[in-house]
């Protein structure tokens, strides 16, 4: 079942963030089940927004590429991080990646 995740990193800039991206390289190998990935920051909170096919991908690719990219950058402290299952998904025509 898909899911929703969302997540909430006090502490971690926009820079951390891109240390991360380049370590991990999700855009460019993307993980298995990952639909999208939104990220913002507010004032010292980082946010994510992300839709798996399954919780269990999120999960494996944390373990596998993400939890070791965390300790490379050097992220402190915990992300408050929740599931929720999708009820619809819609995807505008023309959407693509990127910035």
């Amino acid at each position: 079942m898909a899911v929703v995740l969302t997540l909430r990193w006090a502490g971690v800039t926009p820079e951390q963030y891109d240390a991360m991206l380049d370590t991990v390289g999700w855009e460019q190998r993307v993980p298995d089940g990952l639909v999208l990935h939104v990220a913002w920051f507010e004032p010292g909170v980082m946010h994510v927004t992300d839709v798996w096919d399954a919780e269990g991908d999120f999960q494996r690719f944390f373990a596998e590429r993400l939890a070791p990219a965390v300790q490379e950058v050097g992220l402190a402290g915990q992300p408050d991080v929740r599931f929720a299952p999708v009820h619809r998904r819609f995807v505008a025509p023309g959407a693509g990646g990127g910035a």
